[in-house]
This record gives C-alpha cells, sequence and structure tokens, in this order.
C-alpha cells in the first residue's frame, strides 16, 4: 500500500480496519437497518432542539448567519451532531460504550446532501462509520471510560470512515483521513459534576472532525497510519487496559450497526436496565391492587460503569435526573409511562422521597457480563414486609430485545412532534426509503 506521496505507507492497525470495513458485504436488510437508525437519529437531532441546550446552539448558528446559505458540511456536522445528543435518546453500541448514530449519521448527511449523493451511496456510509468508531470502541478497555467520553474519542474515526466511503477516498487516503481525525479525539466527563452542556459539544465536534479530516485527505493532507497503537498515539496516550486486537476482531460478524442499541426511555442508557425491571414491578404491584406508595426501600444491584456514571441519589435539574439511577427507578416503579415529562420539575419533586430509599450496588452477574451485556436487578421491600425482585440481563432496546419497526417508527414520530414537526409522515417514509432514492430529503433545522 502507498501513502498520498506514493511512497509504501506502514502497515497498522487503522489500514487494517479500513480494509476490513470496505470488504463486508452489504445486504438489503442491512440497508434497511441503517434507515431505521438514520431515522432515529435524524428525529433526535430535530428533536434536540427543542430543549435549552438546543436553543442555545440554533441561536449561535442562526447569529453566525448559516441558515441563510447552504452550511458548510462541517458545520453542519457539528450542529447536527450536538443537537443529536442532547435528549439522551440517541443510539448506544454497548461493547464500545460509543453512541456512534449521533457522530457518524450527521457527518454523512452533511457531506451527502452537500455532494447529492444516492440514498444507498448514504446508508453504505452510515454502516461503515458505525462499523469504524464501534471497534475502535471496543479496543479502548474500561479504564478509558472512566474518564474519557467513548463517543467523542471514538466517533471521530466512525465520522472520518462515513465521509472517507462519501468522497470516495482510496484506501491509502481513508487511512489518512482516520489518522488525522484520530488525533483530534477527546472529550472529558467532568461536566457531570456541574450538569453542563459539554456533552452535547461531545458528539458536534466528533461529527465535524471527521469530516474535516477526510475532506483534508482528499486534497493529498497527509495523517499518521499508527495513530492506534503508535507509541505516541491514542491507545497509549488514553487507554491503560487497551487490546488493541479487538479492532479487528471477528471481520466476519455482522456490522455492527445491528448490534446496537436503541433507547426507549429519555436517559442515560445505563440507566435503562433498572427503568426496565422498575417498571416491570410497578405492573405487578398494580395487578395486585397494590400502590407504589406502599413500596418501603428499593435495592438496585448492576455493573460498576452504571454506578460510576449515574450513582446520584438527589438531582436538580432534568439533565442530572437523567443520570440518576435513584430517580429512574423511583420513576419507572411511580409512573405508567417514563417519558420527557418524568424528568421535569413536578415529576423530580414525586420521585424525591422514593428515590431517597433507593440503594444503588454494582454485583455480579452484571459485573462479569458488562460491557458484553448491561443487566441489573431492582428489589423492592413493601411496608408490609414483601419482596418483589425483577432481573435484567438485556434492557429493551438491545438487540437481544429490540424494538419492533413499528416501535422505531413511533418513537421519531414522538421526537419529531417533540420537535415541532406537525406531520412528520413524509420525513419518515423518505429516510425509510433512502435505498432507493436518487438523494437524501431536505432537511430544515431553523
Amino acid at each position: 500500500m502507498n501513502d498520498l506521496s506514493g511512497h509504501p505507507a506502514p502497515t497498522s492497525l487503522t489500514a487494517g480496519l479500513v480494509g476490513l470495513i470496505r470488504g463486508k458485504p452489504v445486504t438489503a436488510a442491512d440497508l434497511d437497518a441503517a434507515a431505521l437508525f438514520t431515522l432515529d437519529a435524524v428525529a433526535n437531532s430535530l428533536a434536540g432542539r427543542n430543549s435549552e441546550p438546543g436553543r442555545v446552539l440554533m441561536n449561535w448558528w442562526q447569529a453566525r448567519g448559516a441558515s441563510n446559505a447552504a452550511p458548510e458540511p462541517a458545520r453542519l456536522a457539528f450542529l447536527m451532531g450536538a443537537l443529536c445528543h442532547i435528549l439522551e435518546t440517541d443510539d448506544l453500541h454497548r461493547e464500545s460504550v460509543v453512541h456512534p448514530g449521533c457522530v457518524v449519521v450527521p457527518a454523512a448527511w452533511a457531506l451527502a446532501g452537500a455532494r447529492g449523493a444516492t440514498g444507498r451511496a448514504f446508508l453504505e456510509a452510515v454502516l461503515q462509520g458505525f462499523e469504524a468508531a464501534t471497534r475502535v470502541g471496543m479496543a479502548v478497555g474500561p479504564a478509558h471510560y472512566r474518564i474519557w467520553h467513548n463517543t467523542a474519542t471514538c466517533g471521530p474515526f466512525g465520522a472520518a470512515m462515513a465521509a472517507a466511503s462519501l468522497l470516495g477516498l482510496s484506501d491509502d487516503a481513508a487511512v489518512h483521513a482516520l489518522g488525522n481525525s484520530g488525533s483530534q479525539s477527546s472529550g472529558l466527563w467532568q461536566f457531570l459534576e456541574t450538569g453542563a452542556m459539554t456533552k452535547h459539544l461531545h458528539a458536534g465536534h466528533a461529527a465535524e472532525a471527521g469530516v474535516n479530516a477526510a475532506e483534508l485527505a482528499a486534497f493529498g493532507f497527509t495523517g499518521p497510519p499508527q495513530i492506534l497503537e503508535g507509541e505516541k498515539g491514542f491507545f497509549r496516550a488514553a487507554c491503560p487496559d487497551a487490546d488493541p486486537a479487538a479492532v479487528l476482531r471477528k471481520p466476519d460478524a455482522p456490522w455492527q450497526l445491528v448490534r446496537t442499541s436503541i433507547k426507549p426511555w429519555p436517559s442515560c442508557r445505563h440507566t435503562h436496565p433498572t427503568i426496565d425491571a422498575a417498571a416491570e414491578l410497578r405492573a405487578r404491584l398494580a395487578a395486585d391492587g397494590i400502590a407504589a406508595d406502599a413500596i418501603e426501600a428499593v435495592d438496585v444491584s448492576t455493573y460498576a460503569a452504571a454506578i460510576d456514571v449515574c450513582d446520584r441519589p438527589v438531582v436538580q435539574s432534568d439533565y442530572e435526573a437523567k443520570f440518576s439511577l435513584q430517580h429512574t427507578a423511583a420513576a419507572a416503579l411511580l409512573f405508567p409511562l417514563v417519558d420527557f415529562e418524568a424528568f421535569g420539575v413536578a415529576a423530580r419533586d414525586r420521585c424525591a422521597p422514593l428515590a431517597a430509599r433507593v440503594r444503588v450496588h454494582a454485583a455480579d452477574p452484571w459485573v462479569s457480563a458488562y460491557p458484553a451485556n448491561w443487566g441489573g436487578r431492582v428489589r423492592v421491600r413493601l411496608t408490609n414486609g414483601m419482596e418483589l425482585a425483577a432481573d435484567r440481563t438485556d434492557a429493551k432496546g438491545d438487540p437481544e430485545a429490540p424494538l419492533s419497526r413499528d416501535e422505531m417508527i413511533e418513537k421519531a414520530a414522538m421526537l419529531l412532534h417533540h420537535g415541532g414537526i406537525e406531520n412528520p409522515k413524509p420525513l419518515i417514509d423518505a429516510i425509510l426509503g433512502l435505498a432507493a432514492s436518487a438523494a437524501l430529503p431536505d432537511l430544515t433545522l431553523n
């Protein structure tokens, strides 16, 4: 293999990743899955405008005059990516702990729209982008996630891979694109202490960085082929227990997009096993005519990463509530539906007394099963001494317990209504029909 100057490029994990991805076959079912995941991401981006961070982003976008002309693809990818990650309802790939949709779909959508790419070319780029982001994510090791936000650090690889596909880059140029996107990997969890808006910036930056890196590679701008495994590369810098072999492991496995989970509830995915189990207990109590107010204590056992990110007994904002095992357990036990309203002021006040009686801890089998499975157990003790428990090896929305096609469409319609689109059906139909479409539908973000 030669680099852009005609010289042999070093063998690298990145070169192997590009070759693996481009050698994978694409079936009609794969394209259909990519269209559904695209629908989810686009709906999240449009819905994200209806939020405090979303309004800030839109004010910034309009102040820059970007809404008055065809926007630069990288800038549009930033906006769409940031908006997509706001409401905590975007997809999540468990083994990598990456939200690929909020990075890959905006990057691919912005570039495909600017270049007039076909729907099929766009969907193939989405498949490739998901694969790159998640394969890098599966290699970073669990210690990385304690400080670094995997979506922010691994996402640029996915955005660059998707962009490289749409730009028709050679394998050599794609390696350079991934090298330069990886050199921009960043994103720290410090924002959790104050509930700052930084998490949304992470997704936007990752999408933008990948597009810029690929576009530069198309002009001959070189990047480090060994960005992952090099002595001064990504793994050495930020991944104390990296597993580099995971990047190329199981090359014949299904596309990682179909191994990605879809969120049915608007909160951190780490809270979903707890919500799922607690909702079952609420239904069982209701069937026996027992009010949730009869619950004296709640015990939540799950895996360590969920505790690290979501052990938050007291919440003071809807955003903090979305990252609280205590609040989400209480909400699922008290409310028939855990929706956006379940995190508002009135819901937080209603849940606070029960949330104060929720104890969380890490325990097996959930600890040992993570990250392949994100599970947990909720046990409640009633005032009469009765105890009930429900387990989840996997949560609703995981590949083992997937949302149906109709449920995904219903979710997208709900998000699009939340984003101010009164009649979402034309957009939904257009996205689901992308495999046979000559171009992407128009998307107005103003």
